[in-house]
């Protein structure tokens, strides 16, 4: 059993479904899911280029056709919120689908409008994509601009209403004004280490025991630029020693899979962010080759209780800690 903490699938449902398609994750996505055994995850809304120009629009846009996916197949979605609706997800034979959202500039500089955010039923979110916005910095952002006095009330109200709060693409600055000021666990969604490979959307090490302190949690990202700089070593093994690294850094309790597939995405969408025009990695190409993984996390000495750690049982837990029985 597999969770994936950050897959922009909703990204996908909003492209085809404008276009006048249907049942998207039945007909594209459904046969990978079963076949990779991911029963579910942070399904995220994220504000695709060149949507990022008109994010309130966009995110109205994804909403819609988002919960126009789920309401025409809840024969094989379910959204979660607590553990309990995840193992009900499970024995229905369902996807437990947690909401999460990348990024809040479609809410201008308006904080409470988080509180919509959470009675839409996202429990996963982030403040900045890669842009800076008026909360915050992402990565390719102002790097001496950090959390906004926007943003640390932003903070507050995702902290206070129990919603998972995700420092993936935030800047350095953005990470540590965060960190000083968050009182409940941290997680970065998808995310390596940048001592493995030296690039702004990776982790320091620092970063990285800051998160464990959190009792924060850290998605291993499989995108092949995220795994070395070197094109001939972004494959599944060099993956792994970044999930080695960071247990050694801070423990198997703070590990997950926030594999970010670029199956969701559409080429001229990814083309402006991406370098290599080769989007797999070798050994975990797509989803349905999640199982690989599991297969050579064994061989490289990972115990059967670690893998279902790093699987599934480690974001069940936060889950427990953040958002508890709401």
């Amino acid at each position: 059993m597999l969770i994936d903490i950050h897959g922009d699938i909703w990204t996908d449902v909003t492209v085809k479904r404008s276009l006048g398609e249907r049942d998207i994750i039945k007909r594209y996505h459904l046969d990978r899911f079963k076949k990779s055994g991911i029963v579910g995850g942070t399904f995220i809304v994220w504000i695709d280029p060149p949507h990022d120009e008109r994010p309130k629009e966009r995110f109205e846009e994804s909403v819609k056709y988002m919960s126009a996916e789920i309401w025409e197949n809840q024969d094989i979605l379910k959204v979660i919120y607590n553990t309990k609706d995840f193992y009900k997800a499970i024995d229905e034979g369902k996807l437990a689908v947690l909401l999460g959202l990348e990024g809040i500039s479609p809410l201008g500089k308006d904080v409470e409008g988080i509180y919509t955010l959470y009675q839409l039923g996202f429990r996963q979110i982030s403040l900045t994509w890669n842009e800076q916005n008026a909360f915050g910095t992402g990565a390719r952002g102002d790097k001496n601009r950090g959390l906004t006095n926007v943003g640390k009330e932003a903070v507050k109200v995702i902290e206070n209403l129990g919603i998972i709060l995700d420092v993936s693409h935030a800047n350095n600055k953005t990470f540590w004004d965060i960190y000083d000021i968050a009182t409940k666990p941290i997680i970065a969604s998808h995310s390596n280490a940048r001592a493995l490979c030296n690039v702004p959307r990776n982790i320091t090490d620092e970063q990285i025991k800051a998160i464990g302190e959190s009792n924060g949690l850290i998605g291993i990202n499989a995108f092949n630029e995220f795994i070395h700089v070197d094109k001939d070593k972004r494959n599944v093994d060099c993956l792994i020693n970044h999930i080695e690294h960071i247990v050694e850094l801070i423990g198997i309790n703070h590990v997950a899979f926030g594999f970010d597939f670029f199956e969701y995405l559409e080429e001229d969408t990814s083309n402006t962010f991406i370098e290599d025009s080769y989007r797999g990695t070798p050994g975990i190409e797509d989803i349905s080759r999640a199982p690989n993984l599991l297969k050579k996390l064994k061989e490289r000495g990972f115990s059967k209780e670690d893998i279902e750690k790093i699987s599934y049982k480690n974001f069940l837990n936060l889950i427990n800690r953040v958002c508890g029985s709401r």
